[in-house]
């Protein structure tokens, strides 16, 4: 275990698109750093059937959703005595993937106000993280990592969705302010394979969380 960040309670945000690496990297910092590690995934939305039949009418629904189990997991790790490492932050639910929706005309208008101003009314009632972990790639990486994971539901992801994914991911990050942001760029990065690596990643996010200005690795 690496003391030198073990021994004072912190709580980091592992962000990044889809197939980027967030759920390993977050499973290794908590192996490796006696962390509690804090995974998607906890309950199924119950609009998703709607959603893919008709995503214009039930998109709101869908996203309120997501939107309230971010939350609640939000809460939830922040009691927690010790520190903690997430995978996805309740920003990205509302930065990316319901902007997304709105972008793409697949959310009205009347319906992203609404969402969007709940979604900062809460926002700002919740502790930031300590520092924001995001993994980048290139879209051919995302997609040799997503055929390699092998989830059927993930192999029709479009080559369009993920290019604009990644678009509003940087835009969020340029913008994104309530804590540090460490830049990781994954494309020549492998810390399942190499060890090295990943424990490249933990030493710069040592430095991060004692407020060394290193904000960018691997590009």
């Amino acid at each position: 275990m690496d003391s030198k960040i073990a021994h004072t309670p912190h709580f980091i945000t592992i962000a990044g698109n889809i197939g980027v690496g967030k759920s390993t990297l977050t499973t290794y910092l908590a192996h490796r750093l006696g962390w509690t590690p804090f995974l998607e995934g906890e309950a199924e939305n119950p609009y998703l059937p709607q959603f893919y039949d008709d995503m214009r009418r039930w998109s709101f629904h869908s996203q309120i959703f997501f939107l309230s189990q971010r939350l609640q997991q939000h809460h939830r790790l922040l009691q927690q005595a010790g520190s903690v490492t997430q995978d996805r932050s309740v920003y990205e639910d509302a930065e990316i993937f319901a902007r997304n929706l709105y972008v793409q005309e697949q959310m009205s208008q009347q319906d992203w106000q609404t969402y969007y101003l709940l979604y900062q009314t809460l926002s700002r009632l919740l502790r930031p993280p300590d520092l924001v972990v995001y993994l980048k790639a290139s879209v051919p990486t995302l997609q040799r990592r997503i055929a390699q994971r092998g989830r059927h539901y993930e192999q029709a992801i479009a080559e369009d969705y993920l290019v604009r994914l990644n678009k509003l991911y940087d835009e969020w990050i340029a913008n994104f302010k309530l804590c540090p942001v460490l830049t990781v760029d994954t494309n020549n990065l492998d810390y399942v394979q190499h060890e090295d690596h990943l424990q490249l990643i933990i030493d710069r996010i040592q430095e991060r969380l004692h407020g060394q200005e290193y904000l960018s690795l691997g590009s």
